[in-house]
């Protein structure tokens, strides 16, 4: 056997060996900074037909506490993130679209904001560009623009010192798990570091693909259940998650309900009631039962879709209650340790 071969076997075992890592605990909310109104942006954004007298929005299914706010206003994003590190969250995962549009630009107020608050920011890569012909190319550029310009922010969630993104599920299907694959081994090589991806697909094949796995709303299986339906359905499922994560990052979702039916999509809509905080008790007590890396939460201010966890004049802070209650039991627990390639 040549000293060759053996210096060879050694590297190709060097190469192919996983260290045991800790996984810190995390609590995320999907946040929305796309709200504007005309006393800070010059004109309503995302909200619709807003009758503060009667207190109602078109595009929203309950009214904010804060009212039709604008996400550039510093006030409101600043009370934002002081409710959310009240009710124990560790941080944001803000929808992002593309390169200098109105989310783009909060997001140094979003980051600036979270590092005053000792909370992390990362980002949900909504859609590839360009728009109708989405290429892999496109996520690149898209994705080194974002690292290049807030990667290294004190404030932006990180995983083993590597910058977290979260990929949605349209933004996967728009190029599929082979171009995801192509887009990580690029970004990779081309940013110092790398990154870490956290793809919207419970599956093994996602699992290998990705550093983590993760949906954005259940409410499609969740959809009319009882809250028994919704105990027997999550301690199936969230364990199912993590399981099928294996080595990689497990998060789970939970929601406080869905209510869409204000924005005229097709009927019927996947309608998950609350059940006066009910369902959003259950599915907090599955998540932690079920003991994944982190619980993401949807959403903090999704109001067209009324997942919202953020005080309104419906349920007013009866979610930001629970979710104290239960960020406090999820964050106790030892982190899970894997075998991080």
């Amino acid at each position: 056997m040549s000293l060759r071969y053996l210096m060879a076997v050694c590297l190709s075992a060097a190469l192919s060996w996983a260290a045991p890592v800790k996984i810190p605990r995390h609590v995320l909310a999907f946040y929305y900074g796309w709200y504007g109104n005309p006393q800070v942006s010059g004109k309503w954004n995302h909200w619709k037909d807003v009758d503060e007298a009667n207190k109602t929005i078109a595009s929203s299914t309950h009214w904010p506490v804060l009212g039709a706010y604008d996400s550039h206003d510093p006030k409101v994003v600043d009370q934002h993130f002081r409710w959310a590190r009240q009710a124990g969250l560790t941080g944001f995962i803000v929808s992002w679209w593309r390169q200098g549009d109105f989310h783009d630009e909060g997001m140094p107020l979003m980051l600036d904001t979270a590092r005053k608050y000792g909370m992390k920011v990362t980002i949900y890569y909504e859609t590839v560009p360009p728009r109708g012909d989405p290429k892999p190319e496109g996520a690149v550029n898209d994705l080194l623009y974002l690292l290049n310009k807030y990667g290294k922010h004190q404030a932006w969630l990180t995983f083993q010192g590597k910058p977290v993104f979260f990929i949605y599920g349209r933004a996967l299907n728009e190029i599929k798990l082979d171009g995801w694959k192509q887009v990580i081994a690029e970004v990779n090589s081309k940013y110092p570091g790398g990154a870490v991806f956290i793809g919207d697909r419970i599956s093994a094949e996602a699992a290998q693909i990705f550093d983590g796995i993760h949906t954005y709303n259940v409410t499609g299986r969740t959809k009319g259940m009882t809250p028994e339906q919704l105990r027997a359905w999550a301690k199936e499922y969230y364990p199912m998650v993590v399981k099928t994560a294996g080595e990689k990052i497990a998060a789970v979702t939970v929601i406080p309900g869905y209510d869409d039916h204000k924005l005229g999509r097709p009927e019927p809509r996947p309608i998950t009631p609350r059940h006066n905080g009910e369902t959003y008790r259950i599915l907090w007590e599955e998540a932690i039962a079920a003991n994944p890396d982190w619980v993401l939460i949807t959403s903090w201010n999704e109001w067209h879709e009324g997942s919202e966890i953020e005080p309104s004049q419906e349920d007013g802070d009866r979610a930001l209650k629970q979710t104290a209650e239960f960020t406090r039991r999820f964050l106790k627990l030892a982190p899970r340790t894997v075998n991080w390639p």
